[in-house]
């Protein structure tokens, strides 16, 4: 990672990295930063900490930034299945593994849903238990919650 800035949010303070001109790491309030970064602040930076405040004031449903999450081939097909899932709507672990070409991969598909390097901008928020169940998220469920509230509100307007 190029560099990391921290910004105070609605969920607390979170911490945006860069990586050769995109978003690569967002760490949510409670979660370890990535060690011997340089703190710095980017016009990327910026423009990302301006759209993540206005998604959690609920006047952006999308966002417009290079994202270049880092992971294993099967992570990154994971996680762009991830980013079509609309707005305010969820899919199950199951859903997500068959999207991938593995309807029996929920397990591999959960955990790279957990190794999200990029979480809300990459929406694993939005993936939920086959039975509707909130289930683990690396900000904690409160996290979770509040996300889906968010989008659920605003998705009926």
């Amino acid at each position: 990672m190029d560099c990391l800035f921290f910004y105070d949010t609605e969920l607390g303070r979170v911490s945006i990295g860069e990586k050769k001109g995109a978003i690569v790491f967002l760490g949510l309030p409670g979660e370890e930063v990535p060690k011997d970064v340089p703190v710095c602040e980017t016009e990327l930076l910026r423009r990302a900490s301006e759209q993540l405040r206005e998604y959690l004031s609920g006047e952006r449903r999308t966002f417009d930034l290079p994202l270049a999450p880092e992971g294993t081939a099967f992570q990154k097909a994971v996680w762009a299945e991830l980013e079509k899932i609309p707005y305010g709507e969820t899919r199950s672990y199951g859903q997500i593994a068959a999207q991938v070409g593995n309807a029996k991969a929920c397990r591999a598909g959960g955990m790279a849903n957990h190794r999200n390097p990029i979480p809300i901008f990459i929406p694993c928020h939005r993936v939920i238990g086959a039975d509707g169940s909130l289930t683990g998220y690396g900000g904690g469920l409160d996290c979770k919650k509040v996300l889906l509230r968010l989008e659920h509100n605003h998705a009926m307007c």
